[in-house]
């Protein structure tokens, strides 16, 4: 399993109070969930009236599709206009099985 995840700082120029922000913010972030079926959030910069910082995840099965899918939320961010991506943090991570995944399909019976 791969798993991308990143935060993006995003300045909104039109905001004049913590009102629109978040006003700003709901619709960019319920566009991402419909578009991209990503976790996302504001995660930081709660006080402040024109800059925020989002965190996203996401998963899948191959590198190169969750790095392609990460891209394009960004982009998909930039395009919008709605606010100014200012700075942007995007990691990978591999997940292989887990140990006690193995124990879970064990069944009643299977010790014998």
């Amino acid at each position: 399993m791969i798993i991308g995840y990143g935060s993006m700082v995003l300045r909104i120029p039109a905001s004049g109070s913590l009102k629109a922000k978040r006003s700003v913010l709901n619709q960019l972030i319920k566009r991402a969930q419909n578009e991209f079926n990503v976790s996302i959030a504001q995660v930081g910069m709660l006080d402040d009236h024109q800059f925020a910082r989002i965190g996203f995840a996401m998963t899948g099965n191959e590198k190169r599709f969750v790095e392609g899918k990460v891209d394009h939320l960004l982009r998909f961010i930039e395009d919008l206009n709605v606010a100014d991506v200012i700075d942007a943090k995007v990691e990978m991570m591999a997940v292989s099985d887990f140990p006690e995944a193995a124990a879970w399909g064990k069944g009643k019976y299977d010790e014998f």
